[in-house]
């Protein structure tokens, strides 16, 4: 559910006060836990480090971002793969073909070495 017009945006005051007064350049990666602060003018150019509940994972911050949150940009959850049985063969095919390119290459280069 979306917040009330009337109330603004929430950007954690906290936030707005460790990049008070200070340059982007100059500033190194601001680590925060503020995973529901929505992003503001202000941050833009900032480098935050947004921590995901494992690591602080850097974003930076451009103008395309200004009005999402910070959470939207450091992911909680990994994608591996999808698991069955088409999934194994496909990898398996794969690793053929890698294994047929790297013959056919060692193949080449002794070829010129003769």
């Amino acid at each position: 559910m979306a917040r009330s017009l009337k109330k603004g945006p929430f950007v954690e005051p906290k936030l707005l006060k460790k990049i008070a007064g200070k340059r982007p350049i100059e500033t190194g990666v601001i680590k925060t836990w503020y995973r529901r602060s929505q992003i503001s003018p202000e941050m833009v150019g900032f480098t935050f480090g947004v921590y995901n509940g494992k690591k602080h994972v850097e974003v930076l911050v451009s103008e395309e971002m200004v009005g999402h949150r910070l959470g939207e940009f450091s992911p909680t959850k990994i994608f591996l793969r999808h698991g069955g049985r088409m999934q194994k063969e496909l990898e398996m095919k794969k690793k053929e073909g890698e294994l047929a390119a790297a013959q056919a290459a060692k193949a080449t280069t002794e070829e010129k070495k003769k």
